[in-house]
């Protein structure tokens, strides 16, 4: 289960000059291609991961190494003077990163050792959805008709999900953790935007993954996943799955997002929200024999179209402008 950042608050310095005009067509697409590709096909390395991986140390071990390399290549880049992180910055990192990353990838990561990539990945699809509904009930957001609309279709596409999976053998409880982790997913989001994070986005970014990777060992030590974590049981599947989140998801698929943001319009970058999800539930038909039923699909299409509906009306950012975050990749993805 990738934070939300208001385009006008990403540090250009340090960027070549021309930087916007050496964009061409080919080369967004291809950041867009890449984007709906590597986010789509997260869910499917979690699930590889944590078939010999605990969820939560795993998750922790992803954060903490992509987030701390990440760390270490942009602090000295752009304003490092100007905006050196301080006592106030890490704390709004740690509680970003607490609700992305542990109650978001974390309970994902927990939730895929029964839960088909497929489901989890549309249910967390819903993640714009909540955040227009809390920018309605906390904020007072007033919402066009076509986000009402969405919100209800996105909350009606959740119930025939959540309904289909009792009958699909899936633990229910599971799949309502999932819920929970989009709406933690949803709320770090919000809060993220008026949270004192650096305005460099990749120091701030690496700031929470490294902070919620902390929060995650946590977790997993509580949790006894590190005194009963045997790494001769771990099989090379799980270790594969574990440097693809690591490397591609982490940190080609957020550069990708990031170069995107700067790059194309705000609009065709959030297409992602919608389109990776289908990715997912393809490649989990794919490799891993998910069944596709009817009630499934059906509840695919509604939920697709409620959150392009949200998106559209561009409400989820005070920017003006809709940029939902990277969906179990990077604190705000993978």
């Amino acid at each position: 289960m990738k934070v939300l950042r208001r385009p006008a608050r990403i540090d250009r310095g340090g960027g070549p000059p021309g930087h916007r005009a050496e964009a061409t067509p080919t080369l967004i697409w291809l950041a867009l291609t890449a984007v709906y590709v590597i986010w789509g096909s997260t869910y499917l390395a979690i699930r590889l991961t944590v078939r010999t991986f605990p969820p939560f140390l795993s998750a922790s071990i992803r954060f903490l190494i992509a987030g701390g390399v990440l760390y270490l290549w942009a602090i000295r880049r752009g304003d490092a003077e100007g905006d050196r992180p301080g006592w106030r910055q890490w704390r709004a990192a740690a509680i970003v990163g607490s609700l992305l990353l542990l109650g978001g990838n974390g309970l994902v990561s927990w939730s895929e050792q029964r839960v088909p990539t497929g489901i989890v990945a549309l249910v967390i699809a819903m993640v714009p959805v909540w955040m227009a509904l809390i920018d309605r009930v906390f904020y007072g957001q007033r919402l066009s008709r076509y986000a009402v609309v969405g919100l209800v279709l996105g909350l009606a596409g959740l119930a025939l999900l959540s309904g289909g999976a009792h009958g699909q053998h899936v633990e229910l409880t599971r799949v309502l953790v999932v819920v929970g982790a989009s709406l933690s997913w949803a709320t770090g989001s919000i809060y993220a935007r008026r949270a004192p994070l650096p305005h460099r986005p990749l120091v701030g970014t690496s700031m929470e993954m490294v902070a919620g990777g902390v929060v995650l060992a946590i977790a997993a030590a509580a949790g006894g996943e590190i005194a009963s974590f045997h790494p001769t049981h771990v099989s090379g599947e799980s270790v594969g799955g574990l440097l693809y989140l690591i490397t591609i998801g982490s940190w080609i698929g957020f550069a990708s997002y990031v170069w995107l943001l700067r790059n194309a319009p705000t609009s065709l970058v959030s297409t992602y929200a919608y389109v990776n999800p289908v990715i997912a539930v393809f490649l989990g038909w794919l490799f891993l024999n998910e069944a596709l039923s009817g009630r499934t699909l059906a509840a695919a299409a509604i939920i697709v179209a409620g959150v392009a509906m949200i998106i559209s009306t561009g409400r989820l950012s005070s920017a003006g402008e809709a940029v939902p975050p990277p969906p179990s990749e990077t604190p705000r993805g993978a």
